[in-house]
């Protein structure tokens, strides 16, 4: 176990490594970003000014050797816009996204295990066929068509719930619901698909065979042999949810750590947005790699070599 950790961990280091030099380079070749700030462009002497404060004159690997050593120090830049520290500025809005996507993410496994569950135990029912069709019509439709939908219906139409902002109670109620529905769609198709799987297992005819009762049989070899896949599931869940909180943040005006991202790519502002790409692959990784622990451990006929 030990040594399957190690590898995992090593392998985490030198994705996030990969990803550090990808986003540095990255940004440097795609421009400056007093191109942004100064679209009507600038005098020579202010521009070579403005590089020598950033540092942007300097050779492609003195800049990086600069920011590792900074980043080694718990330095990750400041904005060249605001001057604001790049952290600080994704640490002030990280409670609004961890608000909206924790919910989602709540609801959706408490209602999508349990579709996916009734949808196998009965799959012959027209009710269970009828769950399975919403769950692909919810799987398929994006985010942003999702959350503009919801706005035009129950905001500008029905006038039932604000769409802006999350002063209340009722404004995550829409946000929520947009993270929340392809989230359910997917854990309900994917918990389908693994319970008909373990349905067809040599140990459940077994079961049967013995005389036990269905529900019996469902909840101790069938539910618990498809909750074990579905851990896979919920950690790539977690990272779409990291995606879609970019749309959701945008459509609902949200002040969140999505928005401070978008805004950072627009105007090129490199420590911002290198710091955002960091956060962003560090939490998948770490999803993938708690993904990984969490199998080995619930499924001890599984062995994974280091």
């Amino acid at each position: 176990m030990l040594r399957f950790l190690g590898f995992r961990v090593v392998r985490a280091l030198v994705t996030m490594a990969i990803v550090l030099v990808i986003a540095f380079l990255t940004l440097r070749f795609s421009g400056e970003p007093f191109d942004a700030m100064y679209p009507e462009g600038l005098p020579v002497e202010m521009q070579d000014a403005l590089r020598e404060e950033w540092n942007l004159n300097l050779p492609m690997h003195v800049q990086f050797e600069l920011y590792i050593r900074s980043m080694l120090r718990g330095d990750f830049g400041r904005s060249i816009f605001t001057n604001e520290e790049a952290w600080r500025m994704y640490a002030d809005r990280m409670p609004a996204t961890l608000s909206v996507g924790g919910l989602a993410l709540l609801l959706a496994i408490v209602i999508g295990i349990p579709m996916g569950a009734y949808a196998a135990l009965h799959r012959e029912n027209r009710a269970a066929r009828a769950v399975m069709w919403l769950a692909f019509l919810g799987y398929a439709v994006p985010h942003f068509v999702l959350g503009i939908g919801l706005v035009l219906i129950f905001g500008f139409y029905w006038r039932l719930l604000p769409t802006t902002g999350l002063g209340t109670g009722w404004h995550y109620i829409l946000p929520v619901m947009t993270l929340a529905i392809p989230m359910i769609a997917a854990i309900a198709r994917f918990m389908r698909a693994a319970m008909l799987d373990a349905v067809s297992q040599a140990h459940v005819m077994t079961a049967q065979s013995k005389g036990l009762t269905d529900g019996r049989i469902a909840r101790w070899h069938v539910l618990r042999n498809a909750v074990v896949p579905l851990m896979t599931v919920l950690g790539l869940e977690v990272a779409g949810l990291l995606n879609g909180s970019i749309f959701v943040e945008a459509v609902f005006s949200l002040p969140g750590v999505g928005r401070v991202l978008v805004s950072s790519v627009l105007d090129r502002d490199f420590a911002v947005l290198q710091f955002g790409v960091l956060a962003y692959a560090a939490i998948i990784v770490a999803v993938n790699l708690v993904v990984d622990v969490m199998y080995t451990i619930a499924d001890p006929r599984v062995r994974l070599e280091a």
